[in-house]
């Protein structure tokens, strides 16, 4: 029997990832680390919040257990199972218990997408007890000092079906980030992908223009990492025309009369 998929990694960052603070969430996540308080970060799809948790990781020198969570994620796959492995049975931890036991930071990545009796398990890590219960092995597993666990979310995606219970979220720090301002994401792009600085500048702009769209046509706007997307395709010797509009223009809708406005967007940018 083979392991259930699950998308996660653990990864330890011997140099450090390239991130620009915002405002002050390095010293906030570095004291509720010391502090031992779980975070919560909030904000809108590819605004810089899964760089940050690995640049933690990095400035805290701690490794990362990642969990990208969905509706099929069970608590079985965060805490472990019983597996047959070689003709016997064998308990594998998961993602959650791994990072427990070795004094890791655990990122559950859109945390709302996963289902609810599924996020219920975290809760005694997040009080003072920082207590794991393991029920198939009948043990409460305590954190150490070391570990952290952070969880992030889109509030723009948030409905009904899809929210964080009070009960939940009541025991986190909670970090909200956004996009940030034009200068510093001029900045961002020119140093993650080497482009020019008139081509970063035009990209910031009309990353602002897009999100003006916002509610009217798009859920979305494009995000820093879209704008990045298409400096690395334009630095490749692809056309502007073709950058942004794979990149950006296809990555953010598939009706056709938006894709039309976008794509005259980016023709009056560039």
């Amino acid at each position: 029997m083979s392991t259930p998929a699950i998308h996660s990694k653990q990864s330890v960052l011997r140099d450090e990832p390239y991130y620009e603070p915002i405002s002050n969430e390095i010293d906030v996540f570095a004291a509720a680390y010391r502090n031992q308080l779980p975070v919560m970060l909030k904000g809108p799809t590819g605004c810089g919040k899964t760089r940050f948790v690995e640049y933690m990781g990095w400035h805290l020198k701690r490794p990362i257990v990642s969990v990208t969570c969905h509706d099929d994620l069970t608590t079985s796959d965060l805490v472990g199972r019983y597996l047959i492995k070689d003709g016997e049975t064998a308990w594998i931890d998961g993602p959650l218990t791994s990072a427990v036991r070795n004094g890791s930071i655990c990122y559950l990545d859109e945390i709302v997408e996963a289902r609810k009796d599924t996020t219920v398990v975290i809760h005694s890590l997040c009080d003072d007890r920082r207590l794991l219960p393991i029920e198939k092995l009948g043990e409460l597993l305590p954190a150490p000092p070391e570990f952290s666990l952070a969880i992030s979310y889109n509030p723009g995606y948030q409905s009904v079906l899809k929210n964080l219970k009070q009960s939940t979220r009541q025991r986190f720090v909670s970090l909200e980030f956004n996009y940030p301002n034009a200068s510093l994401e001029q900045t961002i792009i020119e140093k993650e992908t080497g482009c020019e600085a008139a081509t970063a500048c035009k990209l910031v702009k009309l990353g602002s223009m897009t999100r003006n769209l916002r509610g009217n046509g798009l859920d979305e706007g494009a995000s820093t990492r879209l704008l990045i997307n298409a400096a690395k395709l334009m630095n490749d010797d692809i056309d502007p025309a073709a950058a942004t509009s794979t990149a950006i223009s296809q990555a953010l809708t598939d009706d056709e009369d938006m894709l039309q406005a976008i794509n005259e967007l980016c023709r009056s940018v560039f």
